[in-house]
């Protein structure tokens, strides 16, 4: 499944351009300050000074509006053209410079919060499941296109998905981290996270060109 985004036409005014971007940073605040179950479509029109009715010409619901951000967010984060173009040329530094990227503790706290109330409405909204999904598997495959090109998965399919799962662990976890206490030094913990996965893919390489 795809990320459910809105119907939107393919003549949109720079207006209506502009509209929407301000409708999405305003929600992207709310979702991160009050949490996406707590933020009604009132709120949002509210803060935004857009009136329900046109924001409903927009999205057509709450879970329109996570999507549009989610997708974004994915395509501004994931940089899914640097790591296929550092797979073509057979880059392997620029890969692994890729993957540090999941554990680089560098996004802004309020993006951390958003990310994590996407996961506790995924957990009761159906919708918003299907949403999380998507980005896992868009991230998951990107990260197994990586590790292939390392030669990771010389050792099997099962092996690199494991080694993907605790890439997408730690950054969850330094994520989650950050959140509780914004104050830690999230250098130190990166370095700690990058030796961990630098070890992993060491050890796996070494494996597959013994095999």
């Amino acid at each position: 499944m795809t990320l459910a985004l809105p119907p939107c036409c393919s003549r949109r005014t720079p207006r209506a351009d502009e509209r929407r971007r301000h409708l999405l940073d305003t929600a992207r605040t709310l979702f991160a300050d009050n949490g996406f179950h707590q933020t009604g479509m009132a709120q949002i029109a509210a803060a935004s000074g857009i009136k329900v009715g046109q924001i409903y010409r927009d999205f057509a619901s709450k879970e329109d509006i996570i999507a549009a951000i989610a997708s974004e967010d994915v395509e501004a984060w994931l940089q899914e053209d640097c790591v296929r173009a550092a797979i073509a040329r057979d880059d392997h530094q620029a890969i692994r410079d890729w993957i540090n990227r999941f554990h680089a503790c560098d996004e802004p706290v309020e993006e951390c919060r958003m990310m994590t109330e996407i996961m506790a409405e995924a957990a009761r909204n159906p919708r918003v499941a299907h949403i999380y999904r998507d980005i896992d598997n868009r991230v998951r495959s990107s990260l197994h296109a990586a590790l292939e090109a390392l030669g990771v998965d010389c050792v099997g399919i099962v092996d690199r998905e494991v080694l993907v799962d605790l890439v997408l662990a730690l950054g969850l976890g330094s994520m989650m981290r950050r959140i509780i206490h914004p104050e830690i030094d999230c250098q130190k913990l990166a370095e700690s996270f990058r030796a961990l996965i630098d070890t992993q893919l060491a050890a796996r390489m070494e494996t597959s060109s013994t095999a």
